[in-house]
């Protein structure tokens, strides 16, 4: 029997030994942050915009911000208020990539090439209409001379820092998602086939979500998921790297840390250079493909929970869709004849599974996963 005195001792050991695991991953993701800071004049800034000095890679917006949001940062910057810091990535060529701040400097490239006028303001009235040409000289130099700082991430930093950089800085209406950081960062066939396979007629039907959820590439996510958590299942992929002996062993998910962000990057730039092999391509293709006919045939209301959902959530999809895959990987008669699941699809088991409270633990997921797997193959 464990004594109240030995639990005590047993808990301060966990906890001793949980707090040294917090500060050696602390070391460990400092390291992968290296940056220095600078000033830049607006007048500079606008320069550089003009010579193509700043590259503003793809998984950044176009020109989104709206004239009344362009004139509302002018008048803060005239007003002298203070500005969000610009970041960049400096790449190996010397040019600096923009890693949030695109939509500051189109705006000042815009004002002072008088490509913009002002409009409605609630504090310095009198400036609408009015376009930087039409100001004073003194207060056009006075423009120019403001300085707006920038925090460069050196060459050394790793795409996932930069990844982890936008994700984190980015708390506007108007953010870039992960799945659009990958779109742009890691670019290649994977991408390609996810961004085609988001749009596949069959998978909208029964992956229903907002406009805005459609907007934010949210279908592009779970496809990614799919892929990403299949795979890391069977451990075909380790965390985006080939199998080896390091790790877990063979369990489940192997590499997966709790950060699904990280996994799914990882999985997606190794990804791209496995789907380089067309015929890797044509059999994830055909996965998908056949998944999501077996999910319509099985699942009366596909991904959704009711009848009439218009949101289709993370975890149930990660569920449904993998568990699946792994249940007809397992046992392929069932495509031609789908389980019966109505007695345990709205049941309060499978509920507790696939709520969203700690999702991202390994062991959570692995749970959801195997539970649709094995009520499908037990029929």
């Amino acid at each position: 029997m464990v004594t109240h005195n030995e639990a005590n001792s047993v808990s301060e050991t966990e906890k001793k030994a949980q707090i040294e695991r917090a500060e050696n991953q602390i070391i460990e993701q400092s390291k992968r942050i290296e940056f220095y800071l600078t000033d830049y004049s607006v007048e500079l800034l606008a320069l550089k915009m003009d010579r193509e000095d700043f590259l503003i890679p793809r998984y950044q917006r176009d020109d989104t911000w709206e004239d009344e949001r362009k004139s509302r940062f002018i008048e803060s910057l005239l007003m002298g208020l203070p500005i969000p810091f610009l970041f960049f990535w400096e790449r190996p060529d010397g040019k600096l990539e923009v890693v949030d701040g695109s939509q500051r400097l189109r705006t000042i490239q815009q004002f002072l090439g008088d490509q913009l006028q002002i409009g409605e303001l609630t504090e310095l009235t009198e400036l609408e209409g009015l376009k930087f040409k039409d100001l004073l000289d003194s207060r056009q130099r006075k423009i120019a001379n403001r300085s707006i700082r920038g925090i460069i991430l050196n060459e050394h930093a790793d795409e996932q820092a930069r990844f982890d950089l936008f994700e984190r800085i980015n708390t506007g209406s108007k953010i870039a998602n992960k799945a659009e950081v990958r779109r742009g960062a890691l670019s290649g066939p994977f991408l390609d086939l996810v961004i085609d396979l988001a749009e596949d007629d069959l998978f909208v039907k029964l992956t229903p979500v907002p406009p805005r959820s459609v907007s934010l590439r949210k279908r592009e996510e779970m496809v990614t998921r799919f892929f990403a958590y299949s795979d890391g299942y069977l451990n075909i992929f380790k965390g985006g790297k080939d199998r080896s002996s390091e790790g877990d062993g063979d369990q489940p998910f192997e590499g997966y840390k709790d950060r699904p962000a990280e996994y799914l990057f990882d999985y997606a730039k190794s990804a791209n250079q496995k789907c380089e092999d067309n015929e890797v391509v044509s059999e994830m293709r055909q996965r998908f493909s056949e998944t999501m006919e077996f999910v319509e045939e099985t699942f009366p209301f596909g991904f959704r929970k009711t009848e009439n959902a218009t949101e289709t959530y993370y975890t149930r999809f990660e569920s449904m869709a993998i568990g699946s895959y792994l249940a007809i990987l397992d046992k392929p008669e069932l495509k031609e004849s789908p389980p019966d699941v109505s007695s345990w699809i709205d049941s309060d088991e499978f509920q507790t599974y696939s709520k969203s409270g700690g999702a991202n633990v390994k062991s959570r997921l692995r749970g959801r996963v195997e539970f649709v797997r094995d009520k499908l193959i037990a029929g």
